[in-house]
């Protein structure tokens, strides 16, 4: 993982802008906790401010990217935290646990230093009415591959509480899903340059050619056009975190 993001993170800040809207519910997960841990902590994105934070990341270009900060920002990897137990208020991880080599160790040793609540944003997998799959099917077997089943955070957490996380039609975020209702923003190398998900599945010119097509003869409006409607979509994004109250000091 390392060298894939320290390609893929060329740029990224700028392209990965949190946004304000999923920042609020990712917050109002962590709650009033004083020391927070971001694990796989990129270039920084949704952490809050006025805390004592650390990041963890492993990829010393997104580390580069970090804007300045009272953030004490660390190399290393979920699955071998360089912290006591019970180390911090709470913990945070942001789409990143994808790309873990042992999902199961890094969410245990995320327990593990955390006295509070564990958060989480993630993707299910189980969730597949997105029309993207249908021009880049290789996406959803990617993500059956990679994310962890909803179930097993329990497993590996205790009790969790699982909550949707709609996606703004104008997300600043660019992830995967943030521009479901700007279609052409795919076509653009550029943006697809910081979604992982795009390196990972190799060759995506038949898709982006026929997305291309539909798009100049109305074909994708046809099959999708309801969607310019809605104000927000249920992409299949979750908002997992423990029910453990942080304890502040």
């Amino acid at each position: 993982m390392n060298a894939l993001y320290d390609t893929i993170g060329v740029d990224y800040a700028q392209l990965r802008k949190p946004d304000p809207r999923i920042a609020r519910q990712i917050h109002a997960a962590i709650g009033d906790a004083r020391t927070i841990l971001n694990v796989g902590a990129g270039s920084g994105s949704y952490e809050p401010q006025g805390r004592k934070l650390t990041a963890l990341e492993p990829s010393a270009e997104m580390i580069a990217q970090r804007p300045a900060s009272d953030a004490v920002a660390i190399q290393g990897s979920a699955e071998s935290l360089p912290f006591a137990d019970k180390r911090f208020d709470a913990s945070m991880a942001v789409l990143t646990i994808h790309h873990w080599s042992d999902q199961a160790r890094g969410c245990v040793e995320m327990r593990r230093v955390t006295r509070g609540p564990v958060v989480f944003l993630t993707f299910d997998a189980n969730h597949k009415d997105f029309w993207l799959f249908d021009y880049f099917p290789a996406l959803l077997t990617l993500d059956e591959a990679t994310m962890p089943p909803m179930e097993r955070y329990a497993d590996w957490l205790g009790e969790v509480v699982i909550d949707a996380v709609p996606i703004p039609h104008d997300c600043t975020d660019g992830f995967l899903a943030a521009y479901w209702r700007r279609p052409a923003a795919y076509l653009d190398p550029r943006i697809r340059r910081a979604m992982s998900s795009f390196w990972k599945i190799g060759d995506v010119s038949d898709g982006l050619e026929q997305l291309d097509r539909d798009l100049k003869d109305g074909s994708w409006e046809t099959s999708y056009g309801h969607l310019l409607k809605l104000d927000t979509l249920d992409c299949g994004y979750r908002l997992v975190r423990t029910t453990h109250p942080a304890r502040c000091q």
